[in-house]
């Protein structure tokens, strides 16, 4: 077993559900402080250790989705396998290897910082980072953050937008042996919601990538018994939308798509840019011969750049196996990801 295997294991087998990082961040700390490099913030969610004056920022959080009986992990079949193993503790483990790497003395041209926080998994408003970049000047000192999203290893540029919101149509309740008394809300809602499920994916196209825009309807209820006409149905929507547009202008976009009912945006995680002409960016596309792809998701590399730092996402885990019941990262891919990080530092 791999000594960077076991780490990965190590990090899967601490519980740490969103809200819930005391643990795995003290468990962190206590790894940094062995090996010796220093803190620029150490809170019970978030730690930042590493230069004070940075090339590069690496970037991951240290929560989870819910457990789904995949813990504790285990190593079997050339993988890493449990809760978070793709998303993210794979790429934790890659960043604590390379820590560990450079405080050994790693001979490096670039002098990297390592950010680690939580509640990644939920709306952007309880957003930890926001926080951190704002108490932590240093970080935006660099010229290139790289998360460790979960990317196969692939280097993904930019990253969608993500709104959620509640659509309400209402009605008149009445009778179900008179519905003529009354107007049924959930047949206003198919009648509404028929335009957004005809919809098809809108390609935005920048700086060569392909994005694509999606409207969902995710979440739907109505009806109070069965032989009631319901006077109203929520139903939840999830629009992703490309970084040609802000926030403002993504909100507008949504509001012309629904047009039937009654809209209430409840979060807006804003797009993030493709960073285009960063030379650190194009030496981690040579160092690792990696393709530059679009990120069709959303990631915080938006909230590095919406604070002018240039981010990408770039990580071992398999994007297709996040938040699985059978979550795994393979040990191949852990050690791709920390040979093409080490030699970019080098």
């Amino acid at each position: 077993m791999s000594e960077l295997a076991r780490l990965a294991l190590e990090l899967v087998d601490i519980p740490s559900v969103s809200r819930d990082e005391r643990r795995i961040t003290a468990w962190i700390a206590e790894r940094v402080e062995r090996i010796g490099l220093p803190f620029l913030v150490r809170e019970p969610d978030a730690l930042v250790f590493g230069a004070s004056h940075p090339d590069v920022v690496l970037a991951g959080h240290s929560d989870t989705v819910p457990a789904q009986d995949n813990l504790p992990g285990r190593i079997e079949g050339g993988a890493v396998w449990g809760l978070g193993a793709s998303d993210m503790k794979g790429g934790l483990a890659v960043m604590l290897e390379l820590a560990g790497l450079v405080a050994a003395g790693l001979s490096t041209s670039l002098a990297p910082l390592f950010v680690v926080f939580g509640r990644e998994e939920l709306a952007v408003t309880e957003s930890v980072l926001a926080r951190v970049l704002e108490g932590c000047p240093a970080i935006l000192q660099a010229r290139l953050a790289v998360v460790m999203e979960p990317t196969d290893n692939r280097l993904q540029a930019g990253c969608l937008g993500s709104i959620s919101a509640e659509l309400v149509f209402r009605g008149v309740a009445a009778h179900s042996a008179r519905p003529w008394l009354g107007v049924n809300a959930i047949h206003e809602a198919i009648r509404g919601l028929a335009p957004i499920i005809e919809l098809t994916p809108q390609e935005v196209t920048l700086d060569g990538l392909v994005f694509r825009e999606v409207l969902s309807v995710t979440q739907i209820s109505g009806g109070i018994a069965n032989n009631v006409v319901p006077d109203l149905v929520r139903c939840g929507l999830n629009f992703r939308y490309a970084g040609h547009r802000s926030s403002v202008q993504a909100e507008a976009r949504l509001r012309e798509l629904v047009g039937a009912g009654e809209l209430t945006v409840t979060s807006n995680a804003p797009a993030a840019p493709v960073a285009t002409g960063n030379q650190l960016l194009e030496r981690l596309r040579s160092v690792g011969d990696l393709e530059l792809e679009p990120k069709q998701a959303w990631t915080p590399v938006a909230e590095f750049a919406a604070r002018g730092l240039d981010a990408v996402n770039f990580g071992p885990g398999d994007p297709a196996l996040a938040h699985r019941r059978d979550e795994r990262v393979m040990v191949a891919a852990l050690e791709r990801s920390l040979e093409v990080l080490r030699r970019f530092l080098a």
